[in-house]
Order: C-alpha cells, then sequence, then structure tokens
C-alpha cells in the first residue's frame, strides 16, 4: 500500500510545474492520467537532451503516469477531460488564467460536475489580481519573487539558479495544498476546493527574512556571492588543489571547534565573537582566518580536519559527482529505471522517504497516447484491472 493509492489524479498542464505535481503525486502511488495535444505532446518530450527523439528528462517527470491525447480546443476532447474529472480526485493545470474556462473546463462546471473534486491551478500570478492575465514562466517568478536579485555576484549582473526552481517551488507549494485540501474532504467531510498557486509566491514564501528586514530596518538584501551575509561564518573557502568547500560554522559551539581545528585560539575565545551578532561585525576577519588555513591544503584534508572537529563541511558536488557518492547510492536516491523502450536509465530517487509507504517507479514515463484506450471504455481502470 503506498500513501496515496487509489487517489485518481487528471494532470491537464505541461513543461514543468504542473507535471512536477503530478510526478510527485504519482511517485506516492496516485493514478494520474496526463492528457497530451494529439500528434505533438507535452513539449517537454523535446526539452534538452534527447535519446532516441525523446527527453531524457521526460522519464523522470511523467513516470508512473498515464497518457492520453485530447485535443482541449475541440469538443470531443474538452467532453472527454469532462468524463475523466467526473471522477477524478484532482484536477492539476498550469495554464494562463481564463485559458479552461474559455474551453468549459474551468473550476465552476467541473466543481458542478463533481463536488468532491480538488483543482490544482499554477500559473504566473495567481487567479487574481492586476497581473492574472499576464503569461508567467519559472524565470519571471524567480524575479518578482525576490531570488534573482540576491543571486550572483556583488556588482554583476544577477544570474539565475541552474535549475528551474521557480516552477518546481510553486509545485512542491501546489502538492502541500493538494493534500491539505484532500485531508479537508475526506478526514472532515468537507467539499472539493480548488488550490491558487502563483510561482512569484511561492518563491517570495522561501526568501526568509527578506521583507521584514526591509520593513524594520529599510535594509535592502544584495548579492552576496558564496557567503550567507549576517550570518557568520557561511562561506565557500579556497584550497591548495584551486576547489572550493563550503564551511558553515555559525552555531556558536561549532564556531569554537572551527577556530580550534584551524589553530585560532584567540577567535576561539573572543567574547566579542560568542555569538553570531559579535561575529558579523568581523565577518571579513573570521572568513580571512578560515581561508588562510584552507588555502595551504588540499580539499580532502580540510574536510578530514573539519569533520573530526564536527564542523559542517563539504565540496561543491557536479552530477558526475553525485554519481557516484556513497550516501546516495546507501539512500536509493540514484534508481536504475527502465524506459518505455526498454532501456535502462538512472533517474533521481524518491523523496521524500516514507518508512511505512514509500513512493516506487511502478512503471516508466509512457508513450504519447499509450493509454487512449482507457478513454474509449470509460477513462479510469477498475481497481481489478493490471496497473490499477
Amino acid at each position: 500500500m503506498q500513501a496515496l493509492q487509489g487517489i485518481k489524479v487528471l494532470e491537464l498542464g505541461q513543461l514543468i510545474a504542473g507535471p512536477f505535481a503530478g510526478k510527485t503525486l504519482a511517485d506516492f502511488g496516485a493514478d494520474v492520467i496526463k492528457v497530451e495535444p494529439p500528434g505533438v505532446g507535452d513539449p517537454l518530450r523535446k526539452w534538452r537532451l534527447l535519446r532516441d527523439g525523446t527527453s531524457v528528462w521526460w522519464e523522470v517527470q511523467s513516470r508512473n503516469k498515464r497518457s492520453v491525447c485530447a485535443d482541449l480546443r475541440e469538443r470531443e476532447g474538452q467532453e472527454a477531460v469532462r468524463a475523466l474529472a467526473a471522477e477524478a480526485d484532482v484536477v492539476i493545470e498550469n495554464f494562463k488564467p481564463g485559458t479552461l474556462e474559455g474551453w468549459g473546463l474551468g473550476w465552476e462546471r467541473l466543481h458542478a460536475l463533481n463536488p468532491r473534486l480538488v483543482m490544482l491551478r499554477i500559473s504566473g500570478y495567481g487567479q487574481t489580481g492586476p497581473y492574472k492575465d499576464r503569461p508567467g514562466f519559472g524565470v519571471i517568478g524567480e524575479s518578482m519573487g525576490g531570488l534573482r536579485h540576491l543571486t550572483g555576484e556583488p556588482g554583476r549582473v544577477p544570474v539565475r539558479v541552474g535549475v528551474s526552481i521557480g516552477d518546481t517551488l510553486a509545485a512542491l507549494h501546489g502538492v502541500i495544498g493538494v493534500l491539505m485540501a484532500l485531508y479537508h474532504r475526506d478526514a472532515r467531510g468537507g467539499e472539493g476546493q480548488y488550490v491558487d498557486v502563483a510561482l512569484y509566491e511561492s518563491v517570495f514564501n522561501v526568501m526568509e527574512s527578506l521583507l521584514p528586514e526591509y520593513d524594520a530596518f529599510g535594509a535592502v538584501r544584495e548579492r552576496a556571492g558564496s557567503a550567507l551575509p549576517g550570518i557568520v561564518p557561511s562561506n565557500a573557502y579556497r584550497c591548495a588543489d584551486s576547489s572550493y568547500v563550503l564551511v558553515a560554522g555559525n552555531g556558536d559551539s561549532i564556531f569554537r571547534r572551527l577556530m580550534a581545528a584551524i589553530g585560532r585560539a584567540d577567535l576561539e575565545n573572543d567574547p566579542a565573537l560568542a555569538h553570531n551578532d559579535g561575529r558579523v561585525e568581523h565577518t571579513a576577519r573570521i572568513d580571512g582566518a578560515i581561508e588562510a588555513w584552507t588555502s595551504r591544503r588540499s580539499s580532502d584534508e580540510v574536510i578530514a580536519a573539519l569533520e573530526a572537529a564536527r564542523v559542517p563541511v563539504g565540496r561543491i558536488y557536479s552530477v558526475a559527482d553525485i554519481a557516484r557518492d556513497p550516501q546516495y547510492l546507501a539512500r536509493e536516491m540514484i534508481l536504475e529505471a527502465t524506459t518505455a523502450s526498454g532501456e535502462s536509465l538512472r533517474v533521481p530517487g524518491i523523496v521524500p522517504r516514507m518508512s511505512a509507504t514509500p513512493g516506487a517507479i511502478r512503471h516508466p514515463a509512457p508513450r504519447l497516447g499509450e493509454h487512449d484506450a482507457d478513454l474509449a471504455r470509460g477513462g479510469w481502470p477498475r481497481r481489478d484491472e493490471p496497473g490499477a
């Protein structure tokens, strides 16, 4: 038994935010039917690096899902979706607000058809407000949410995070909302409801003290490179082999152990540095002491010494490092999957880990329209059918 076994999810979205939410629910047992445009499918099938004509990203984003083809712009496709939604627990969509309403698939229509339905609506700016009609991608949400302004080196052009973090944050917020709505419905006897997630709000929600610091002090946080301003020491330090290690010595007792490990008893015992607020005033002095020590040692030597002192430390991983790391392997964060074409592919494991109802890869990402036959016989498979 998986945690979401028996939950029926209809995924209407494309690319990243909506489908990542669907993938997360599917990993834990939900039966996810993904609706794709006939002939071309989700554009993600052709994004980034392809193998045999299909993106290997697709193999991760769409695992455990079924694929059916329906043109949502045509009456036949709309009727097929309404028939699926009538039996669904969850509908996921990430179109611009108003798009589904124009196709007769909006919240009011589907809720009247199925009062128990939970609908996850992910968009750039949400379903209300003066910007709701603007198109919005993750990169715009990251910028408006405040993340892009903080990312990069001081005085340089703000840079993007290397992945579509705005989309993923929106998807995860959406999954939280869906689970809360299902709990309200099933544990408390409530009706279904819609979950309204905006990309920029999902980014803004993780911006920590950004707003209260501005409100209380007029402080506008700026780019700080590898440092974490206001929390000291926490930075990347150059080693003798030209690599960098990340050291987080910002707990008071950790700081003392760190200073002892690098032979700086003067800093270890300085009462002005006993707590973070005092250390912040001496950031350059502390960072200089740490890098003076790391710059004379290889990264392996630095890591060994600081781990022995129980100081959080680590190197900057590339995917090649990840793929061979024993911690990743021990916790099954790298899984061997088989694609629909029968080829082997290493893919990310399932997060979070559940002790009693763990997630699993039950079947590979589908071929386009692979489950169209389900539509012909009523959409959702019976509980006694294979794969149900």
